[in-house]
């Protein structure tokens, strides 16, 4: 888990076309114009089918805090500079998730479309830029998957004792992994939200536990030669050894909140589509924000900041876990932790994936084979059922090939997330840019906060380029064109995204490249609560 980024596309040309809104549901008068069965809630998506909670839930089990914080915290803390300072970089992460989560609640708001940045770009920027923002969702996806299987595998074993199983092993159970969640996927959302509310219980339930004793530990006088009382300097960034270090830990960190936007892509199924699925994004976050820094205050406490830095195992978490609990049983409680985590996040990936590839079918970006509705289950079901096939395809290839290329291909992910997490930042104050001026609120709901986050991850987008691209920085040291090979993966799926959008173009899809781009209707602030004059 390093340095995670964004770019953002060229803005289309204004067209002034209007979108009149409707409270909640409506997309606008230019619906009218799409492909039929393309607009919001004209899918055959199950209606109403699950609440605001089971959205929050969604939204923050996507993001597998339990596996990121194992993963990523050891190396924020060996960050030269940091070490203590690693709670401020959490909150200081979470600043353009934020923001970001802005901009998903107020174009949701016009569009409460399953697409989410396909469908939102495609109105704001134009259909070129909106497919390949589309693209982006689905193979971060894909690449994901591969990662969050093979640690789901590998910590079944651990949870029974197996210490070292083989990849072969490790493989065939992360793939059973992927079909089993694929299917929860297929037959129904309600079932898909009620098994997140169990394994996001379990995994909280967790993390709580070991957050709380190893604190009481510390304070009682019992923790470990390492361990350090905690102080609230840990929360002041100017205590930061330099700019780099502030920057360089920020890459790192701002990675381990991708995933609430889950929550928006399941909003054609969720009560109040127009206004909940956004309001759970911000709670998502928020949410994520205060597990990951009362967690990361006890791992410090506990262990030390020089302990988690030299660690070398990639599980912080667990490395603390028998001296925390007190015995390599109870210990177990944090790989259960870090399964349900993986477990949780390996399912909720499908729902955007599948959905995203709906919304474009749908509006004739691609095969209408993505669009069908399961009548049964009333979902995308050969969507999701191809985007899982691919995902076991890609995570089997590259174990094949080389462990270690899979873990580069997970070190190239940042630069889809970024990406279309900022060119929807950019699109919601282009979209809305009309009543950006109108009011103090309206510039800094409209205008200042979803540009910004915007900003921030354009520049972690270049900034993990020219890391990536140095040879050095990847998992098996090889040069690829002189090149490493995440920043070739990266940039190349993004490529590839580009000739396929220009072939499916060629081929006279002209219905959903001849749309124009459109502006909001200034209903839709005046009718938000959290907007207006």
């Amino acid at each position: 888990r390093r340095d995670r980024a964004v770019a953002a596309l060229v803005v289309a040309p204004e067209s002034g076309v209007g979108c009149p809104a409707m409270e909640a549901a409506s997309v606008g008068a230019a619906s009218a114009r799409l492909p039929e069965g393309s607009g919001a809630g004209e899918k055959g998506l199950k209606a109403n089918a699950i609440g605001f909670v089971s959205g929050v839930v969604i939204g923050v089990a996507s993001t597998a805090p339990g596996y990121s914080l194992a993963a990523s915290l050891g190396l924020v803390v060996a960050v030269a500079g940091i070490g203590e300072q690693a709670p401020v970089i959490m909150i200081a992460a979470f600043i353009p998730m934020l923001l970001i989560a802005s901009a998903y609640y107020w174009m949701n708001r016009a569009d409460p479309d399953c697409g989410t940045t396909f469908s939102w770009v495609t109105r704001a920027m134009g259909p070129s830029a909106g497919w390949i923002g589309g693209w982006a969702i689905i193979v971060a996806d894909v690449i994901v998957m591969a990662n969050l299987a093979q640690i789901a595998g590998l910590y079944l074993f651990l949870l029974f004792g197996v210490d070292d199983p083989s990849t072969l092993a490790v493989t065939a159970l992360g793939v059973a992994f992927i079909v089993a969640m694929t299917w929860i996927c297929v037959i129904g959302i309600e079932l898909n939200a009620k098994t997140q509310i169990g394994l996001l219980g379990a995994e909280i339930a967790a993390l709580g536990l070991f957050a709380v004793i190893a604190l009481v530990r510390v304070w009682t006088g019992h923790g470990l030669e390492t361990s350090v009382d905690p102080s609230l300097s840990w929360f002041n960034p100017f205590e930061i050894g330099s700019v780099s270090a502030f920057t360089t830990g920020i890459l790192i960190a701002v990675f381990i909140y991708w995933g609430w936007d889950t929550t928006v892509t399941v909003n054609e199924e969720m009560e109040d589509s127009g206004e909940a699925p956004g309001r759970a994004a911000i709670v998502s976050t928020l949410i994520l924000v205060l597990t990951y820094v009362i967690v990361t205050v006890a791992a410090i406490a506990f262990g030390g900041p020089e302990r988690l830095a030299n660690d070398d195992s990639g599980d912080v978490l667990g490395l603390l876990a028998n001296d925390v609990f007190g015995s390599s049983l109870l210990g177990k409680i944090v790989i259960i932790a870090v399964l349900t985590s993986a477990a949780a996040s390996c399912q909720t990936t499908i729902l955007p994936t599948a959905r995203t590839a709906l919304s474009m079918a749908r509006a004739k970006a691609l095969p209408d084979k993505l669009g069908e509705i399961d009548t049964r289950y009333l979902t995308p079901a050969f969507a999701t059922w191809l985007m899982g096939a691919i995902s076991i395809v890609w995570y089997v290839g590259l174990t094949l090939i080389s462990e270690n290329i899979l873990f580069d291909a997970i070190a190239a992910l940042g630069l889809m997330i970024a990406f279309y997490y900022g060119i929807t930042g950019f699109a919601c104050t282009i979209y809305y840019r009309r009543e950006v001026m109108k009011s103090a609120k309206n510039f800094a709901f409209l205008g200042l906060a979803p540009m910004l986050g915007g900003v921030i991850l354009l520049w972690i987008f270049v900034k993990s380029c020219i890391d990536l691209a140095d040879p050095a920085n990847s998992e098996s040291g090889d040069s690829w064109l002189g090149l490493g090979p995440p920043f070739v993966i990266g940039i190349g799926f993004l490529l590839l995204g580009v000739v396929l959008m220009i072939i499916w173009r060629l081929a006279g899809h002209q219905e959903f490249f001849g749309r124009r781009p459109e502006t909001a209707d200034p209903a839709l602030v005046a009718a938000s609560p959290a907007g207006g004059n």
